[in-house]
């Protein structure tokens, strides 16, 4: 099933298919007015998720999943813009990453059975202040700001959650290129793991983390999130303050 929301006279309209192929027929007639299916509680992230890119970032791969919270507020469409806040940040990083939609609620989920508890994947860019991220320890300022979480452009459950090809492309130059089968701590123990943490809401999605490659964005830039059977994001940079 492929899910997608779109604004239509002011009104959020959700809509269902049956295949990406009944999607795709429909596509160019809704890609304009596309808006985030979801309005998540919360967007739980995963830090470190992938070995290359605990190195490049000088970091031992956790034992544990590393987790931390991103705000609702950071959501946008798959072509909205993507706002620097030059007023506290010199260094903003892209980071693709899989993002997973959680179907129902889930509490204390067992791992074999977490594949229940999914609607779909999606395309998220895990947007970083990264030099604000290094200066306060905590993620709370350097992943939140508005526009730091761009999704989309729909969810769909027609895919192979563990073995997808993710690609980040800046001013379309290849910059990521990765596969989820990489992934240190696997989506199914991700789910059972956050679940024994914190109820897990339906629309809630959880950010599995990004692969080596990670890099900054500058103003006027074009930023896309590739991955397999889930279509990209696409999003121009522009500054907060001129």
């Amino acid at each position: 099933m492929i899910f997608v929301s779109t604004l239509q006279d002011q009104k959020k309209i959700d809509q269902t298919y049956k295949s990406l192929e009944d999607y795709k027929k429909d596509s160019d007639n809704l890609s304009e007015n596309i808006v985030p299916y979801i309005n998540p509680s919360k967007i739980v992230a995963v830090g470190l998720n992938y070995y290359d890119h605990a190195e490049e970032m000088n970091k031992k791969p956790p034992i544990e999943p590393m987790i931390f919270l991103k705000s609702p507020s950071s959501l946008i469409s798959f072509k909205d813009s993507i706002m620097l806040p030059n007023h506290m940040s010199s260094k903003v990083d892209y980071e693709g990453e899989l993002g997973i939609v959680i179907k129902k609620e889930a509490k204390w989920v067992n791992t074999n059975e977490a594949k229940k508890y999914i609607l779909g994947g999606i395309c998220v860019n895990d947007i970083t202040a990264r030099d604000l991220q290094a200066i306060d320890i905590q993620f709370g300022r350097g992943k939140n700001f508005d526009t730091f979480c761009p999704i989309g452009p729909y969810i769909s459950d027609e895919i192979d959650y563990q073995n997808l090809e993710i690609k980040t492309y800046l001013n379309e130059e290849l910059k990521q290129n990765s596969n989820t089968n990489l992934m240190i701590h696997k989506i199914d123990f991700l789910i059972s793991f956050i679940s024994k943490i914190m109820t897990l809401n339906r629309g809630d999605i959880i950010l599995t983390g990004t692969p080596g490659g990670v890099g900054q964005l500058k103003e006027n830039d074009l930023v896309s999130v590739n991955i397999d059977g889930l279509g990209k994001t696409s999003n121009a940079v522009e500054l907060c303050f001129k």
